[in-house]
């Protein structure tokens, strides 16, 4: 089986936050970067090149799949924000209605602008993932 390319680089989170461009997603980063170590309690661990994890949990799926990923986090892409709440979503809506505008897929959230959104609802979103995360799996520190 084919190695997982989604694992913390060793890369110090400072290093990638200060690459981050245009100035204004920067900006949106380090708020970022505030709001999920507040609310996780966790430092953040880059993952692969860009992502900032807070926390780690181990899987295995019923298939007897196991590896190991961060628990939440953020990439500062710059064409926009991409926030990761996993497993997934769940039943999140009533607090998605509350947040601004944004996209999803599976077990991502895309922001074009931070100044958009609520930022309690979505302190309230990053809790509620990770609640929700570890009723499945147990999440330690990364």
């Amino acid at each position: 089986m084919a190695e997982a390319k989604t694992r913390p680089s060793g890369i110090d989170p400072e290093a990638v936050l200060a690459a981050v461009t245009p100035e204004r997603r920067q900006q949106d980063a380090r708020r970022l970067e505030a709001l999920f170590r507040k609310v996780t309690g966790f430092e953040p661990v880059v993952w692969a090149e860009y992502m900032m994890g807070y926390g780690r949990y181990r899987y295995t799926y019923a298939s007897g799949h196991s590896g190991e990923c961060l628990a939440t986090g953020f990439a500062p892409r710059k064409r926009e924000l991409v926030l990761y709440v996993m497993p997934g979503y769940g039943d999140f809506e009533p607090i998605l209605d509350r947040l601004g505008p944004y996209r999803k897929g599976k077990a991502c959230l895309y922001l074009t602008r931070l100044d958009r959104v609520d930022m309690d609802v979505l302190a309230d979103l990053i809790r509620a993932g990770l609640e929700d995360l570890k009723t499945r799996w147990p999440v330690t520190a990364a």
